[in-house]
């Protein structure tokens, strides 16, 4: 299960640049990852995997979103950029003729990282009897 690796390297990409950031971050709330109808990752394999790696991390807790990109394809014929119906077809959904040009569909990426952002409580001093 190759997906137990790719979520240990998100977790370690999103560490990074958590780490990066001028203030730490008290608590990761949301991981947004997009990917591909071709990439050959498995979203429900990558939801419970990253559940594991997680465990003992700055990610700990945070749900995994995950937005599933088509399949797309430069067609010769047309010219044209076009989204394939399924990844079991490689052709163009206009003319139907085979298109090899895979321009989008492979895609893991991490998109965004929403952290818990509660401002800081200013101290609460005594007043002062004069």
């Amino acid at each position: 299960m190759h997906e137990l690796s790719l979520a240990y390297s998100l977790i370690e990409l999103a560490e990074d640049q958590l780490r990066a950031l001028p203030q730490p971050v008290p608590r990761v709330e949301r991981v947004g990852v997009r990917l591909g109808a071709f990439s050959g990752v498995a979203e429900e394999a990558l939801q419970f995997c990253f559940d594991a790696a997680s465990r003992g991390t700055l990610l700990e807790g945070a749900v995994l979103e995950v937005e599933q990109l088509p399949l797309r394809a430069f067609c010769p014929i047309c010219q044209t950029e076009q989204t394939l119906p399924s990844i079991q077809s490689l052709r163009c959904p206009v003319c139907f003729s085979l298109t090899t040009v895979l321009t989008g569909g492979r895609e893991l990426q991490l998109s965004y990282l929403e952290v818990y952002d509660e401002p800081v409580a200013e101290p609460v001093s005594e007043p002062v009897a004069e």
